[in-house]
């Protein structure tokens, strides 16, 4: 795509210079796309409400166009403009929105015959959220319609969870990045279909298959491993593809701890003796295993969900940063947060895993 002069603006969460984003949202509504921070990561916005815009994004990214977007709204008087469901679908919708919304989770109900149907590749559905950080709520609010937002990042690279990283892949592609720091939660939201019999999680993120069960009483969780058939256009973004996946090839190690701490030893000092660069993604316990080599890098500790997915997407464009070439990484524990995290792990590598159980 041609390149665009980029604006890039600073705005502080905490003290939100309400000037400067409505010349942001004046872009969201004259169909211009604007990079913005939420809790989860950083998002590439544009008019739900404007088919062009849309397409625009999936071009600005790079985008396959059977991969569908996620509406953002600001608050729930914007729920009418964007979903048709009634009953069952909107009592669920509404139990778990007073629980976790403004929050990480979307949930997919029937599309509005407003939303045009790209925003949802051709579903009859559409995935719908309120994020929690207040530069995002407030942006949608003065833009006056719900955004349309997949991650700012190029299609198939880590999610941005810094403002750099959306600069160091879209700038010259977008009208407006905006720098609200670090996301908090650092892993895109939940996806939960409540259109189902039973609502199902589609993508694992930080309100978990328990927090949905405390509220509905019940609810399922598709494989983390699991992705679609051939042909068939994913219902959650993140399902189809290899994704999240830096430069880097990344080989995901699998078992009992001991034998994953010594066979990614023994492959990555092999790969140095060949003069290629590795590197190494561990957890805290494990860090002291791998002392005197280059490119370690931890997520946090080994029982610190929250802190591994804060961390996992920083760390994957860390090593491109140092022109890493290879990446061993160790499983993490799953359950919780966890699935969110090996998720993420699982789509960077590709199903690229050793199995190291004696």
């Amino acid at each position: 795509m041609s390149e665009c002069d980029t604006r890039i603006i600073k705005i502080d969460p905490n003290n939100i210079d309400t000037e400067a984003l409505k010349e942001c949202a004046e872009v969201l509504k004259n169909g211009g796309l604007v990079c913005f921070p939420t809790e989860t990561v950083y998002g590439l916005g544009a008019s739900a409400f404007n088919e062009k815009a849309v397409e625009n994004i999936f071009k600005a990214k790079g985008r396959p166009n059977d991969n569908p977007l996620i509406v953002h709204i600001s608050d729930y008087e914007m729920l009418p403009l964007v979903t048709c469901c009634t009953g069952e679908q909107m009592e669920r919708l509404m139990k778990l929105g007073n629980e976790y919304w403004p929050g990480p989770l979307t949930m997919i109900a029937d599309r509005d015959s407003a939303v045009p149907e790209t925003v949802s590749c051709g579903l009859k559905t559409v995935g719908i959220r309120m994020p929690e950080h207040p530069v995002a709520r407030k942006l949608i609010e003065l833009a006056g319609v719900p955004v349309a937002a997949p991650s700012a990042n190029l299609s198939g690279k880590p999610s941005p969870s810094q403002a750099r990283h959306v600069i160091e892949d879209l700038k010259g592609r977008v009208d407006v990045i905006i720098d609200g720091g670090d996301c908090r939660v650092g892993v895109e939201s939940t996806v939960l279909d409540i259109t189902s019999e039973e609502p199902m999680i589609l993508r694992p993120g930080a309100v978990t298959l328990e927090d949905v069960k405390k509220v509905l009483g019940a609810g399922g969780q598709c494989d983390w491993r699991r992705g679609v058939k051939e042909g068939e256009t994913p219902r959650s973004p993140g399902m189809k593809y290899t994704h999240y996946s830096p430069e880097a090839e990344v080989i995901m190690y699998e078992g009992d701890n001991e034998l994953v701490k010594r066979n990614i030893k023994i492959a990555a000092m092999s790969c140095l003796l060949k003069g290629e660069k590795v590197g190494v993604m561990t957890v805290d316990e494990n860090a002291a295993f791998y002392d005197m080599m280059p490119n370690v890098l931890s997520l946090g500790s080994r029982e610190d969900s929250l802190s591994q997915a804060s961390n996992l997407f920083r760390i994957l464009r860390e090593f491109d940063e140092r022109g890493v070439a290879k990446v061993f990484a160790e499983a993490l524990p799953t359950g919780g947060v966890g699935d969110a995290v090996m998720n993420r792990l699982f789509r960077a590598c590709g199903g690229n895993i050793v199995k190291c159980d004696g």
